[in-house]
């Protein structure tokens, strides 16, 4: 790794221990090595600090910083961006798998592409013991030229986890950090793709896992899952309808923000209207693995034979 590494990779966590070092050897084992990882602990109570102080005693690309109190999931978010040293940047779950050549594609599609904002690759989603769940295919609008057709696309598909692509930090650092309203990651992502095009790698390397710990398994109201983003929600300031409300002006003032002509932010606000008329459709927004299980025979790609660490931890 060089004195400042191209890529910083940002691991937020709480009580991860279940996973985290399955994880940590799939970032590890990549075959693109220029990047440190800066692991935010949000003052676990397991054994998450064990695990990272270990991983960190034997790679000197990982950074461990412990919090004094658990601050939530969005502000340690934000924060581990802020320790991040690179010209690209990702954020990456304790629980998710990557397969080895996840972060040299993403950053050479980013070479490639200089109009290219956020490069991320195609995912699977996977259960608790690694087994792919549901495959997903992506068909968001997120690499076309027009800023509305772009927005629009993140307004009306499900998600595919742009979240966790490898984005260029300048862009990064121009739009509103992660909020902690219902579904506020999707306003963040919304915001970022009003600055640029993204790029999806044809290539299976992103693995979400879903789990019964996973927060929102764990945290199945508006409520519990914004409190789990930031403890201060749990005020009686902050009642579901309040919360809605934020998520629809997270969309408003991220078009009011973004560098759009007139043209353009008039269109993204069409489409918001629209957008907003459709949310009786039954569906309308769900995320994919939501969606009906797959029967795993029917997926032919092997996640052990692309993530680097799985075999071995196995036998």
């Amino acid at each position: 790794m060089t004195a400042r590494p191209r890529l910083s990779i940002g691991l937020p966590v709480y009580n991860g221990e279940e996973y985290l070092a399955e994880s940590l050897d799939a970032l590890l084992g990549q075959t693109y090595e220029d990047f440190e990882l800066v692991i935010s602990d949000n003052a676990s109570t397991d054994g998450t600090e064990d695990i990272c102080r270990t991983y960190a005693a034997r790679d000197s690309r990982i950074r461990y910083i412990r919090l004094l109190r658990n601050i939530g999931a969005a502000p340690n978010h934000n924060y581990v961006f802020t320790q991040c040293r690179g010209e690209l940047f990702k954020w990456a779950s304790h629980d998710d798998l990557y397969a080895r050549d996840l972060l040299r594609r993403c950053v050479e599609a980013l070479d490639e592409r200089p109009d290219v904002i956020l490069a991320h690759s195609d995912q699977a989603v996977i259960d608790e013991d690694g087994k792919v769940k549901v495959p997903y295919e992506y068909g968001l609008a997120t690499d076309s030229p027009h800023a509305p057709e772009r927005f629009r696309s993140l307004l009306f598909e499900p998600g595919g986890d742009d979240f966790y692509g490898v984005m260029r930090a300048d862009v990064l650092r121009r739009v509103k950090p992660h909020d902690s309203y219902h579904h506020a990651d999707r306003t963040f992502v919304a915001e970022i793709t009003l600055h640029g095009p993204f790029h999806q790698v044809p290539e299976l390397l992103y693995f979400r896992r879903d789990h019964p710990t996973r927060a929102e398994r764990a945290n199945p109201s508006k409520r519990s899952r914004c409190v789990n983003l930031d403890p201060r929600r749990a005020g009686p300031l902050h009642p579901t309808p309040r919360l809605l409300a934020e998520y629809v002006w997270g969309f408003v003032s991220a078009i009011r923000r973004a560098p759009l002509s007139s043209a353009d932010r008039r269109a993204c606000h069409r489409h918001l209207a629209a957008w907003m008329t459709s949310r009786v459709r039954p569906g309308a927004g769900e995320r994919v693995e939501d969606r009906a299980p797959v029967d795993p025979a029917r997926f032919t790609v092997s996640v052990d034979a692309l993530v680097a660490g799985r075999e071995g931890r196995q036998a």
